[in-house]
């Protein structure tokens, strides 16, 4: 089971003054199990590529194929395309208008003219793997919640179809640093405990290097790198030459490195840092 994009080219407002490629021949695969992080720039064609994945555009060359469906070929298969890639968008609490959580969150399901007893075990499953608990929430109004809050509801509504993949583009955007933190928990909850597969896009490169286990760079509509963090990362210069950076932590690593410490440098969080630099002090002092 997997995600498979295939010499994929899409182009924006074809055949005018005003015709721009978007993705230029991306070939990539998301298996099952992958926490996959996608990067680049605003208009590096991040959006277009997971907007592919669920069927919403259709690429201009190339195929989609979603748990072996082709995307677009049979047009009534479009609805199981999109249950089984769960697509949350920026600020995707603007979405909600359901009286209580437990409506909005039931809608979808209601939707697939599920039965009613399933309907209300898939809202409090769906409420509880993202950290609510249920009895408490569900006759909440949406509006009366947190940012970080509202934006959990939003992503249980996408959980209650039953994805197998969940594709969340730029999902802590506005959020402050404790609701971002509460949000990536829990995202990481569901990768390991729910066995969802997620693919994240994000700007944050310090998000990418703690989540994800593999990234792909998007530059100019082109895949320029792909790895997982560690790989990617080491090539600070080269992310550099693109307009993008590395997380902070490596930053400090590399001035370090340039100023005669002798520490690795694939170090992505401040644990690891604080190791390095802690034995290599130690040996100073030997």
């Amino acid at each position: 089971m997997s995600i498979k994009a295939e010499n994929i080219k899409y182009i924006y407002s074809e055949g005018t003054p005003f015709r721009t490629v978007a993705l230029d021949n991306i070939s990539i695969e998301v298996k099952e199990g992958d926490f996959l992080g996608i990067i680049g720039h605003t208009g590096s064609g991040k959006s277009t590529l997971i907007q592919l994945f669920n069927g919403l555009e259709k690429p201009t060359e190339g195929k989609i194929i979603v748990d072996e469906i082709t995307v677009g070929e049979d047009k009534k298969l479009l609805s199981k395309v999109r249950q089984t890639v769960g697509l949350v968008f920026q600020y995707p609490e603007y979405q909600l208008f359901e009286e209580t959580v437990a409506k909005d969150v039931a809608f979808g399901p209601m939707n697939l003219k599920l039965p009613q007893d399933e309907i209300d075990k898939r809202v409090r499953e769906s409420l509880e793997l993202v950290g609510f608990n249920f009895n408490k929430i569900k006759d909440a109004s949406p509006f009366d919640l947190s940012g970080g809050q509202k934006r959990r509801v939003a992503i249980a509504g996408v959980l209650a179809m039953k994805p197998n993949y969940l594709v969340l583009d730029e999902p802590t955007a506005g959020l402050d640093p404790a609701g971002r933190n509460d949000l990536f928990e829990k995202i990481k909850t569901l990768h390991k405990k729910a066995n969802v597969t997620v693919i994240l896009v994000s700007h944050s490169m310090e998000d990418i290097a703690k989540l994800v286990n593999r990234v792909i760079v998007l530059y100019k509509g082109k895949i320029h790198m792909e790895g997982t963090p560690k790989e990617i990362y080491s090539q600070a210069e080269e992310l550099r030459e693109i307009g993008l950076g590395v997380p902070q932590v490596a930053e400090i690593v590399n001035e370090l490195r340039s100023r005669g410490f002798n520490i690795r440098t694939d170090i992505l969080t401040v644990e690891e840092a604080k190791e390095e630099i802690l034995k290599e002090v130690r040996k100073r002092n030997v």
